[in-house]
């Protein structure tokens, strides 16, 4: 894990033809520039599928929710899966909003690599 920002670590490993984000602390205003430049300079050398693990995030704001988003899209337009697994925190925020269908929500990992197994 390095360290993005004061409050956000990030990580990632290849795994079963799938690029694995892991990420805790909070994805905010404060942190989603670093988070989205981190996700995209991986993702430009590799067509894997994505999986971004939010379930050690303690706070995920509106921007946070915007930068997923756009993963989201450039996932979508590059017809590479996509998916976010949350805890009970994430996934309260991202259905306030009506986005876990968008995002593709899971609740944990095991569920996110059968479905892309599938």
């Amino acid at each position: 894990m390095q360290r993005l920002t004061v409050s956000l670590r990030g990580g990632f490993e290849q795994r079963d033809n799938c690029l694995l984000f892991h990420f805790t602390g909070q994805l905010d205003a404060y942190s989603e520039k670093q988070f989205l430049t981190y996700v995209s300079d991986v993702l430009k050398a590799n067509t894997s599928s994505l999986v971004i693990d939010l379930s050690k995030i303690d706070f995920l704001d509106s921007s946070g929710l915007g930068a997923m988003v756009q993963l989201a899209k450039q996932c979508n337009d590059a017809k590479r899966s996509f998916l976010v697994v949350g805890n009970a925190r994430v996934a309260q925020t991202v259905k306030l909003v009506r986005l876990e269908e968008f995002l593709h929500l899971v609740p944990d990992l095991d569920s996110a690599l059968s479905k892309l197994a599938a």
